[in-house]
């Protein structure tokens, strides 16, 4: 560990999945880059409580460019650095009952997915309920995503190339100082040319605290639970199911069913906690479609997933103080699009075009832009 009351070339506020990868390849090139975490693990919120899946077929455009332009990352063999696959293929069902058919049809049209029938459905989960599904969409190129190893991957880049993670280490105080920043903690002042923000649901806050305009962050708060399986069931292989119109989704995670009411409930910035309503909603919402005894909890949780007005990120130079570099607003698609999300926030950060192969995929810095016209109040 460094020592408090130092200069750095570049700060970044967050050590979750995105500070994680932005930290990792500013590193990468050469950057004198130093990660600030208040926790006492990186990752300890969001990024912690993610069961993520890598799905091309998810999410608004750019994000969906952006999971593209990471395929290559997620599907590279095994190193040393990385000996276990980041993937494991996973089978997606969107299904519909009879009174959703509009959203199936705008569904079937929008994404890369089959159209089946609920025969075809119940072929893939007997489980769902006959009574219940007119129809499905079927997703044959997602994947589960191992967050943990990435994320580990990421911080394991950083400090190979000499950058440094600190934990336990609080931003209390942020002063535009010259041309770089002056970053207040209680360990000790620190000085930076560049100022990355990547504090996730607290990244309006650091704008404040540094004098910069906000973005219109709002985070909200996701519920999930986890049940055993009816008896004598093996869901490893079981597909994820997800309500077209997304009010529910369901997923085998290590032996076990996650259940979610796939809620975006807005909140503070804050420890999110699961509320009970929200944790019977979607038992209610699941025994609807599936037919799944559920006799208790075994866990429950939450996260806040962080949006902006138009759901896309918000990657780039602040245009009213050029040094204090956005990284924020991936909502639920940060783990599967931090691979080229992390290099597109470091080249631009660095003044660098997006790299040519995430551009190939349609990815557009002015699409992603902390002042575009999207964001305009």
């Amino acid at each position: 560990m460094g020592s408090a009351g130092q200069h750095r070339g570049i700060v970044v506020i967050g050590a979750g999945i995105a500070g994680a990868s932005v930290a990792a390849e500013l590193a990468a090139a050469g950057q004198d880059v130093l990660l600030l975490e208040r926790e006492s693990a990186p990752g300890y919120h969001t990024t912690g409580r993610s069961a993520a899946l890598y799905t091309p077929s998810y999410g608004p455009p750019v994000i969906r460019a952006l999971t593209r332009a990471s395929a290559g990352a997620f599907s590279a063999p095994p190193s040393a650095e990385r000996p276990y696959p980041l993937l494991r293929p996973r089978d997606v069902l969107f299904v519909a009952n009879a009174d959703q058919g509009a959203s199936l049809e705008a569904a079937a049209a929008d994404l890369p997915v089959t159209r089946i029938s609920a025969a075809e459905a119940r072929a893939m989960l007997p489980l769902l309920r006959e009574d219940y599904l007119a129809g499905a969409l079927h997703d044959a190129g997602s994947a589960d995503i191992d967050v943990e190893a990435l994320h580990r991957q990421f911080l394991r880049a950083l400090t190979t190339h000499r950058g440094e993670l600190r934990l336990k280490t609080e931003v209390t105080g942020i002063t535009r100082e010259g041309n770089g920043w002056r970053i207040e903690t209680p360990q000790g002042e620190i000085t930076a040319e560049m100022l990355v923000n990547a504090s996730g649901a607290w990244a309006d806050v650091i704008a404040r605290m540094a004098g910069v305009a906000p973005v219109g962050l709002v985070p909200k708060r996701r519920t999930a639970m986890l049940v055993a399986p009816p008896a004598g069931q093996n869901v490893d292989d079981w597909p994820m199911v997800v309500d077209i119109d997304e009010t529910f989704y369901l997923r085998p995670d290590a032996g076990k069913l996650l259940l979610s009411p796939a809620d975006e409930t807005p909140s503070e910035p804050c420890d999110a906690q699961p509320d009970e309503w929200d944790v019977a909603l979607c038992i209610d919402r699941v025994q609807q479609a599936v037919d799944l005894p559920v006799r208790r909890i075994e866990h429950k949780w939450a996260g806040l997933r962080s949006f902006v007005a138009d759901k896309a990120p918000v990657v780039g130079h602040a245009p009213d103080a050029p040094g204090f570099v956005w990284v924020a607003g991936q909502g639920g698609y940060g783990i599967q699009t931090a691979p080229a999300m992390g290099r597109t926030a470091a080249a631009l950060a660095l003044g660098q075009p997006i790299p040519q192969d995430i551009a190939d995929q349609g990815v557009r810095a002015e699409a992603l832009a902390p002042r575009r016209q999207a964001l305009a109040a």
